[in-house]
């Protein structure tokens, strides 16, 4: 599994909710891997570095150092 297959995932996931919409980064690890709960924390540092902004309970958070279930959206301008 490389970087760039859990970027392409994690934008395709974004662009398909669209914007205002979020998605939880698991679905793209469950996509990817059976194994996915090992995938999350790359999953997580590949968001990091996408356009796509990182919630939890609606607030903006790095999505490397948030504890807890986040979600992931499309950052304001992207398409």
């Amino acid at each position: 599994m490389t970087d760039d297959e859990i970027a392409e995932e994690l934008m395709r996931l974004a662009r398909a909710r669209g914007a205002g919409k979020t998605f939880c980064p698991s679905e793209a690890a469950r996509v990817l891997s059976e194994e996915w709960r090992d995938l999350m924390p790359r999953v997580r540092e590949v968001a990091a570095g996408l356009p796509l902004v990182a919630t939890q309970k609606g607030v903006a958070v790095d999505p490397v150092e948030a504890t807890g279930p986040i979600r992931l959206g499309l950052a304001e301008g992207e398409t």
